[in-house]
């Protein structure tokens, strides 16, 4: 038989019963808000990180229309080389950017077309910066010194982040020939990126019949292409435009290996820092790409 309450127990059971209903509506109504608030937080750095990009690709473009402009209007060309190739790498950005749709909806897609297009904008700058009869600067030379991917080199191997503080370390304006001595110990951080982290084992593993060098291993553009697959990027025109980039670098240091050059060692800081800013983007590029799986 059910349990005999005076008025004073109904009144008390009454009260216990509101407030456990009351807590429990408080409850739900904290947890709504704070749910809430994380919706309201993660639709704002949504559009904060939106608006950023928005403002990145806007710059770029602004920044690939001028420096195009700049090179078609180009009377006198010394550096030949490095003009062709940056034409070269924009018509590859155009194939790119045309068929970018496909990219947009995978993982990483947006950000890899944006890479993309800073990699065109600063080949363009760099080839207009090279043939520019001044180089006056405000820059502080110590600039030159400063690097954001030594972290990154890091996670690779010490030695190639020794090879990159090596390669700033000669990009100096008093240095005679410090565009070559830059070139030589730069070109092996991109070698070595593409080799730790598309090996031939791995790359002949997935692609048996593949394009190989003489000597049988993998090509530069199938350790492209086998990065571009692993990270869900594959498409003609991204393979066609990284290994385009890459080439359009290493024909950079090409052109001052040679030694044809004699002019380079008078760079000033302006182009020092164009040279800098066009290889350490490049290895910021060819590293987002090897390290997306």
């Amino acid at each position: 038989m059910p349990r005999k309450m005076t008025p004073s127990q109904i009144r008390s059971a009454v009260r216990q019963a509101q407030n456990k209903q009351k807590q429990a509506i408080d409850k739900y109504n904290r947890e709504v808000r704070q749910h809430n608030q994380k919706v309201k937080q993660a639709v704002n750095n949504y559009n904060n990180e939106l608006r950023k990009y928005n403002a990145r690709v806007r710059a770029n473009r602004q920044k690939i229309a001028s420096e195009l402009r700049r090179l078609q209007s180009s009377s006198t060309v010394h550096y030949q080389v490095v003009q062709k190739s940056a034409i070269t790498l924009h018509n590859y950005y155009e194939r790119l950017d045309a068929g970018g749709t496909a990219l947009e909806n995978v993982n990483h897609g947006s950000e890899f077309l944006d890479l993309s297009e800073r990699e065109n904008a600063n080949s363009l700058a760099l080839s207009n910066a090279l043939e520019s009869e001044t180089d006056e600067s405000n820059i502080d030379p110590s600039d030159l010194l400063r690097t954001e991917i030594d972290g990154m080199l890091q996670q690779l191997s010490p030695d190639l982040s020794n090879r990159w503080r090596g390669a700033l370390f000669s990009l100096n304006p008093q240095n005679p020939d410090a565009a070559r001595h830059f070139c030589t110990s730069a070109r092996e951080v991109f070698v070595q990126i593409l080799d730790m982290n598309a090996p031939d084992e791995k790359v002949l593993a997935r692609y048996s019949s593949c394009d190989t060098t003489t000597s049988g291993q993998p090509t530069r553009k199938e350790k492209i292409r086998y990065l571009l697959d692993r990270c869900g990027l594959l498409t003609a025109e991204a393979v066609d435009f990284v290994d385009e980039d890459v080439k359009n670098v290493l024909a950079l240091f090409r052109v001052f290996n040679d030694g044809t050059h004699g002019s380079s060692g008078k760079f000033g800081l302006n182009k020092l820092m164009s040279i800098k800013t066009r290889v350490e983007d490049g290895i910021t590029y060819l590293f987002s790409i090897s390290q997306r799986a």
